[in-house]
């Protein structure tokens, strides 16, 4: 059964007397274990389909299932829950806040769970050694670089063990050696532990290092390629 799957999803936006199609019957699956990138240009409709993918928003028209449940069957509050729980997000400004430090930050996540661990330093810790920073826990992010600000992003969607992670763009403010850096390490992730990972990508050299590349071009699927593991 696929982790998620779209069914001729729709999203439409009102601009004055114009219908604008941002997403345009889009239909795949995703599986566990999946390293997807979704490659388009700017305006191709490739963040509108990340955010109906993590539920930030709801389609117009079309079917979302998540575990094989169609989530407008579910609650807003579940929904909510299932996104704090289950789906980690990294974007490309880090959304960090500067005056907590790094662990500060990686515990975040936790605040707005129903189920906080009672060992939740430590599994920041850890996932703050997943990312290779277990020695700035304490540091705040003007301290740190480009690079080691997206990495306590990852570490910070990686807090609550989620089933999928959802990575917008996360190369974007980097320099290409700080952005090698990062895909290696979304890379080891999907290979070592399995991740579930889609990125949303502009760049075909990233989008083909995944394993699997959907395309985005005027709202509509254009391509759904199978492509090597790094």
């Amino acid at each position: 059964m696929p982790l998620i799957e779209l069914r001729y999803v729709s999203k439409y936006y009102q601009m004055g007397e114009e219908t604008v199609k941002a997403l345009d019957g889009a239909s795949f699956s995703i599986y566990e274990g999946d390293y997807v990138g979704i490659l388009g240009p700017s305006g191709s409709g490739k963040s509108t389909l990340m955010h109906l993918l993590g539920f930030l928003d709801s389609p117009s028209s079309g079917e979302i299932l998540f575990d094989g449940r169609s989530v407008a069957n579910i609650s807003p509050n579940e929904r909510a829950s299932i996104r704090s729980e289950k789906i980690g997000f990294v974007f490309q400004s880090f959304n960090l806040l500067p005056r907590l430090t790094v662990l500060q930050n990686v515990l975040l996540p936790l605040s707005y769970s129903s189920h906080r661990p009672k060992n939740e330093v430590a599994r920041a810790r850890e996932a703050l050694n997943a990312v290779g920073l277990a020695g700035r826990i304490n540091h705040r992010p003007g301290q740190l670089s480009g690079g080691q600000r997206q990495r306590v992003a990852i570490a910070r969607a990686l807090i609550n063990n989620p089933r999928m992670i959802l990575a917008d763009e996360p190369t974007g403010n980097l320099d290409s050696s700080t952005a090698e850096t990062i895909i290696e390490l979304f890379e080891r992730l999907n290979a070592e532990e399995n991740r579930t990972i889609l990125l949303v990508t502009h760049d075909p050299k990233i989008a083909q290092r995944c394993r699997r590349r959907i395309e985005v071009l005027d709202g509509r699927i254009v391509g759904d390629t199978l492509t090597h593991r790094p």
